[in-house]
């Protein structure tokens, strides 16, 4: 994910303490993401930002909908998409002790963009399967696969009735 303008914050300026910014992610954010599965959407996201003199804790809160395809019939529909994530960013620290939560920052940095941290937020509160809430589906399509949907009972192996007599004895 390419990093925006729009998503830097100049910490260097900012006096210690919690510091709020939001951001309105729209056709751009989306567009700029290079992702298949997010075709738009609108989403608003408030990012907490804790600020003392050795870490950056910024809390990311995002919610709306993403526009994506339907796993199941594949129409496009309008996803609600709510997710939360932390990030802790080291200032003057020792860079050999990042790890997926702990991003050691530069001596010289000024800002951090969150671009990155806050696609990682979306793609984490995207579900794995993308389906319309029941009955939403395209009918027709529905028709399709229900038509050809192989409904039958499964045969029970007779070797676990054989189990459950020993298991009786």
């Amino acid at each position: 994910m390419e990093a925006l303008a729009d998503h830097t914050i100049a910490f260097a300026g900012l006096k210690d303490g919690q510091h709020t910014f939001e951001w309105s992610l729209g056709q751009d954010f989306f567009q700029a993401a290079h992702e298949e599965e997010f075709q738009g959407g609108a989403v608003r996201v408030v990012v907490t930002l804790d600020k003392s003199p050795t870490l950056l804790v910024a809390h990311i809160r995002a919610n709306g909908v993403v526009n994506t395809t339907c796993d199941h019939c594949a129409a496009p529909f309008e996803m609600p998409i709510a997710g939360e994530q932390r990030q802790i960013f080291q200032l003057h620290g020792d860079a050999s002790l990042d790890d997926e939560e702990l991003v050691t920052l530069d001596a010289k940095a000024h800002s951090i963009n969150l671009t990155h941290y806050i696609y990682e937020c979306l793609r984490l509160a995207l579900p794995a399967r993308h389906v319309h809430p029941e009955g939403q589906c395209d009918p027709e399509v529905d028709a399709v696969l229900n038509r050809h949907a192989l409904e039958h009972e499964p045969v029970p192996d007779p070797r676990w009735d054989a189990l459950k007599n020993l298991k009786k004895k």
